[in-house]
């Protein structure tokens, strides 16, 4: 019984880590996109007239 118990933990232990490291390197790769827009603005921040 406490074999299902200690599986279930470690299954369960897996996919929380697993979903972290995703959440992350979206977090990571969402922050440099939005850098490198920045930048290109800032760029071209001249031909920008309103």
């Amino acid at each position: 019984m406490e074999e299902k118990v200690y599986r279930t933990m470690k299954s369960v232990g897996i996919g929380n880590l697993i979903f972290g490291i995703l959440i992350i390197l979206f977090g990571l790769a969402s922050g440099i996109a939005v850098i490198v827009n920045g930048a290109k603005l800032l760029a071209r921040k001249s031909d920008l007239t309103f």
